[in-house]
């Protein structure tokens, strides 16, 4: 029996060794090749988020995911960063906890606080599944080399340590748990709308500390970013989308058409080519939330003489 068992272990171990010896023969990217069904959500989602959208300088055709786009606010001028897997000047280096720190708690990589125009008052809302699938997708990306810009905000505002104050304020963490008593599609679109998409990040007015009147929110911000008024968006029947059918919404998140057979521009024109890859189901739910909302009546622009 000893004999046996010696034997045994001895080819044990040779099959052992002969793995190890072939394993250091398999590529890097082989054995850490990402998940296909992780990649393809993650993909999903980083369409319904429009990162394109903030961090791709696509005026001045700039590289993609690379940052560099000015962003334009009350408080100064933002410039997102560089998303690529780049190890030096990207998030190549980061781990699946720093990207989660970065989305539910607004917390960099190197533990700065991160200011509000990164959307993470909503992202932190996202679920736990989501945040890896897109940091999953993220990493499959091209890796550019391109150095981030430094933001052009004037104090008190650009004093990174006032964040403190500001997220006891205005920071809620997630993730954004689904509401008792409300169907699916509802659920579905509050957690699209509110967390992914981050609608209420636009079309919600700001305070003079740049938080969210959640008082009023879907009614509009005459000082969105780059300048430009965004609509109201609650059902308010004269000065929001309250005539429009959820039918209507959901077709104008598919095509960017109007019910006035207008199309969106601007911010929203890059928006609806990322809900446009949507499923039929989700921009329906999105639909039903939005016209969910408490009607909120605001005025209407000044007509132009």
């Amino acid at each position: 029996m000893t004999a046996s068992w010696t034997v045994c272990a001895q080819r044990t171990l040779l099959a052992f060794s002969t793995s190890i010896f072939l394993l250091a023969f398999v590529p890097l990217a082989a054995r850490s090749a990402p998940d296909p069904a992780a990649v393809q959500r993650g993909a999903y989602i980083f369409e319904a988020a429009d990162c394109v959208g903030c961090h791709t300088d696509a005026k001045n055709n700039g590289p993609r995911l690379a940052g560099g786009r000015a962003l334009t606010t009350p408080f100064g001028v933002f410039y997102p960063p560089n998303i690529t897997p780049d190890k030096e000047t990207g998030i190549g280096k980061w781990s699946l906890d720093d990207f989660h720190r970065a989305l539910r708690e607004g917390i960099s990589d190197h533990g700065a606080y991160y200011f509000p125009v990164f959307p993470y008052t909503s992202f932190t809302g996202m679920s736990d599944q989501d945040i890896a699938d897109l940091f999953t997708y993220l990493q499959t990306q091209e890796p550019v080399k391109q150095q981030g810009k430094r933001h052009d905000v004037r104090p008190p505002f650009s004093w990174r340590f006032l964040q403190l104050g500001w997220r006891e304020l205005f920071f809620t963490p997630g993730p954004l748990l689904p509401v008792p008593g409300k169907d699916a599609a509802w659920n579905r679109g509050n957690y699209l709308a509110n967390a992914v998409a981050h609608c209420g990040e636009c079309h919600t007015p700001r305070n003079l500390l740049g938080g969210l009147e959640q008082g009023k929110a879907y009614s509009g911000n005459p000082q969105g970013p780059d300048n430009l008024k965004v609509p109201n968006i609650t059902p308010d029947p004269a000065s929001g989308i309250g005539k429009w059918s959820v039918a209507e919404i959901t077709d104008l998140l598919k095509t960017g058409q109007t019910p006035g057979f207008d199309f969106v521009g601007s911010a929203m024109g890059e928006v609806v080519k990322g809900t446009s890859k949507l499923t039929d189901a989700d921009r329906a739910a999105i639909a039903v939330y939005v016209k969910s909302l408490p009607p909120i009546s605001t005025p209407k622009p000044a007509k132009k003489e």
